[in-house]
């Protein structure tokens, strides 16, 4: 294997695990809704938790796709949601085990003296997760295709100019479908959310990810200079000519 071999195989392999390890976080800790109005008081509205990382996977995605292309991203895209599938169906699994006593009893009560059932609890966040998992899956399947396909079309029409066009207008067009679908089917097909629930939490986080995808377009400027350096500027020119070439696959 040649030297620029091996450092394109490993260039892959670290944005695929940061993309990989991000969406799963993302997914686990998905179940909790937090009031933003409580720690900023100046921004109203609910998001949640797992919006707060979910931008590190949008701005992968972009890095992933300029240098490997559409296909380079719909390959670890798939493969995180198999590993996705995989993770919550053991976690499910888990919630059916019998519980010890001894757990039960030495977590019987909060640190309030309430009285508390450990084993009621962990059910109720991660069966909760299941409706998430399933409008997590199909939002994260229409997402990056749809995030995959606009930056390929965008880079296209723009001669590869404009990183920030195609970053920006890709993850603003894909994670508008992306937040709505994810809620609705998690916590209004799945759950007991009213539909002003689902339209008011998606506006939130759609908001959200609008301003993150503007303030992290450094992050992509600094990961290109990165890269480049990484690899070499003739070596990231083959690269990159090689992705656009693989763009309609």
């Amino acid at each position: 294997m040649s030297r620029f071999a091996l450092k394109k195989q490993q260039l892959y392999l670290v944005l695929s695990g940061i993309f990989l390890v991000n969406a799963l976080l993302a997914e686990i800790i998905g179940v909790k809704i937090f009031s933003v109005g409580k720690l900023v008081s100046f921004l109203p509205g609910n998001l949640t938790a797992g919006v707060l990382i979910w931008p590190v996977v949008f701005v992968t995605t972009d890095i992933i796709n300029e240098y490997f292309g559409k296909a380079g991203v719909l390959r670890i895209s798939y493969l995180t949601v198999a590993l996705i599938l995989f993770a919550f169906g053991v976690i499910y699994l888990t919630t059916k085990l019998p519980p010890a006593d001894f757990w039960l009893d030495v977590n019987k009560t909060d640190n309030q003296g309430r009285p508390f059932n450990i084993d009621f609890a962990y059910q109720s966040i991660f069966r909760q997760g299941l409706g998430i998992i399933t409008g997590s899956i199909i939002a994260f399947g229409v997402g990056q295709v749809l995030d995959a396909t606009i930056f390929a079309a965008i880079r296209k029409a723009t001669g590869g100019r404009y990183i920030w066009l195609r970053a920006t207008g890709s993850t603003l067009i894909s994670q508008l479908v992306d937040s709505f679908v994810v809620l609705y089917v998690a916590f209004y097909v799945f759950g007991n959310w009213t539909m002003d629930q689902v339209v008011s939490v998606a506006n939130t986080n759609y908001w959200y990810k609008f301003a993150a995808a503007i303030l992290l377009t450094p992050v992509l400027y600094l990961a290109h200079f990165l890269i480049d350096r990484y690899l070499g500027q003739e070596e990231t020119a083959e690269l990159q000519e090689a992705a656009v070439e693989n763009m309609s696959v």
